[in-house]
């Protein structure tokens, strides 16, 4: 009995990612669990001892959730309007956070006593720190202006008025505890000392409204993120761009660290979150979500992964327990009864009966079982079928790439209802720019019109503004290819042009002697 041969799907696998370190050590985390709140996460900030509850400032409470259990372990609601920026100090004990109605409050997170609150802002307050040295507070508010505030005397230090537009990103330095930075809607980062004056130490042109800004460790090195960049400064330069960062389509939200501070990560409204690794600030891991980010945190040990959504979604994703490797498996014991036992006492003889395994039942996808009966109408709709198009395109790809190789696609289209024509085209529409599967699709939409050019008089009008659209998306395509065909060209003359003059160059550079070649003095500048 022959064995029928399945369809091959491999042909549209998506090509392997190298594997590294980073993925192997980001791809532990679980299965998402997600809390939801009653409006979009603005803030949330791990305690920075264990076990390390995370605070997520969403609507008008601070509510602190167990990492373990994900639920809810106190809650921080004595505020009028929404609460911001949730933060805590560096021993866990006390936490800090804005409000829209411009005041900033100190909580014990033990016992969610209210026991300072700090009054002079005159609009809301988005981002507020305890400093290094956990005696003050930097708060920035939506007037313009960052206070550093007493805790001990509940009274404002100074001010400062720089900016010109609302400041809703902020950071104290890890090091310094009279050094704040703040970024703005007003494109600018500037960077305060509280020992000298309320004017700027300097300012730095990010180029969009900033949105979060962070230290790193160390206290030098800077990082600012608005539009779809992060830019690093260094402070101890005066504030020189080091790197101009962009993996991201759309704004980027938030900012963190992970890995004590050797890995950064970013979240943005294009539903991603990018990792970085900090010497050559190169993204190592990618972690997907369904909807614009706002805000995320990293706990001290990367246990743990929380983000926010616009949604009013915290997804929190927590490290599987790995197994211990060096664990010693103990041998099944042989019972003195069994075949296994006797054939270790006894060596057995050289002229033994070959065996031969029975070959396992293979088994057969749906729409195999189809084509393997030429029914190839089912065959299409058993791939046509949301759960295998949406996880699976490949799949759905491969079948109507063997249903024209045996020249069925026809006949498996020709008596095809208008609905299911939609969701053949819809289809169409979402995978044709896909360079895997363009050349099959092409192919496919050809023989769709060739089937239906003669039923499209009576054909349904979301039949026909499906046609137009799928009309108007292979003519953005060619249109794109002509360019990247263009785009090649003059790649390659540039390419070519530099060439011939690298040795054009090289040929009329004069001979170095030994004695006047010690005299030369090369200077590389490197940006």
């Amino acid at each position: 009995m022959s064995i029928f041969k399945k369809t091959n799907v491999k042909i549209f696998a998506k090509p392997t990612q190298k594997t590294t370190p980073d993925t192997l050590y980001w791809r532990k985390l679980g299965a998402p669990v997600l809390l939801k709140e009653f409006g979009p996460i603005d803030y949330i900030d791990f305690s920075p001892v264990e076990p390390h509850f995370f605070a997520v400032s969403s609507s008008a409470k601070v509510q602190i959730y167990n990492p373990v259990t994900k639920l809810v372990h106190k809650t921080l609601s004595k505020f009028v309007e929404n609460a911001y920026g949730g933060s805590y100090r560096s021993d866990g004990q006390l936490l800090c956070a804005g409000s829209e109605d411009s005041n900033v409050k100190i909580f014990d997170v033990n016992t969610k006593s209210l026991l300072r609150v700090f009054k002079g802002h005159k609009s809301g307050v988005h981002r507020s720190y305890f400093t290094s040295d956990n005696k003050s507070i930097a708060s920035f508010s939506d007037d313009k202006t960052v206070k550093i505030w007493d805790v001990a005397s509940e009274s404002e230090t100074i001010e400062f008025s720089s900016h010109e537009d609302y400041v809703r990103a902020g950071a104290v330095s890890p090091v310094s505890p009279t050094i704040v930075l703040s970024g703005s809607y007003d494109r600018k980062v500037r960077l305060f000392d509280s020992r000298t004056n309320a004017e700027a130490v300097f300012t730095l042109d990010h180029g969009y409204p900033v949105e979060s800004v962070l230290f790193l460790p160390s206290g030098g090195i800077l990082l600012s993120a608005g539009g779809t960049e992060i830019r690093v400064w260094d402070a101890l330069a005066g504030g020189r761009l080091l790197a101009r960062v962009s993996q991201h389509h759309k704004t980027i939200t938030c900012l963190g660290l992970a890995s004590s501070g050797s890995r950064l990560v970013s979240g943005s409204l294009d539903r991603h979150v990018k990792i970085y690794d900090v010497s050559t600030y190169k993204a190592v891991y990618n972690l997907d979500y369904p909807n614009a980010i706002l805000s995320l945190g990293v706990s001290p040990d990367d246990e743990t992964v929380a983000v926010g959504t616009v949604d009013g979604i915290v997804s929190v994703k927590r490290r599987e327990i790995e197994n211990v490797e060096n664990e010693e498996v103990k041998p099944k014991k042989k019972s003195k009864g069994s075949y296994r036992y006797f054939s270790d006492k006894f060596t057995p003889a050289q002229n033994v009966d070959i065996v031969i395994k029975k070959d396992s039942k293979q088994v057969q996808s749906r729409y195999d079982k189809c084509l393997r009966k030429f029914q190839y109408s089912k065959a299409l709709d058993s791939v046509l079928a949301p759960y295998v198009m949406n996880k699976t395109p490949h799949v759905t790809v491969s079948l109507l790439q063997e249903l024209i190789r045996r020249k069925g696609l026809e006949n498996a289209l020709v008596s095809r209802e208008d609905k299911s024509i939609g969701v053949l085209i819809r289809f169409l529409l979402r995978h044709i720019g896909d360079y895997r599967f363009t050349a099959t699709l092409i192919d496919v939409s050809n023989i769709l019109l060739d089937v239906y050019e003669k039923r499209l008089d009576s054909a349904s009008i979301e039949v026909l503004e499906l046609m137009k659209k799928l009309a108007k998306r292979i003519k953005e395509e060619e249109e794109l290819t002509l360019e990247l065909v263009s785009l090649g060209g003059a790649i390659r003359m540039i390419l070519a042009a530099s060439n011939v003059g690298e040795k054009h160059e090289k040929s009329s550079l004069p001979a170095l002697t030994p004695s006047n070649s010690a005299q030369k003095n090369i200077v590389v500048n490197v940006s």
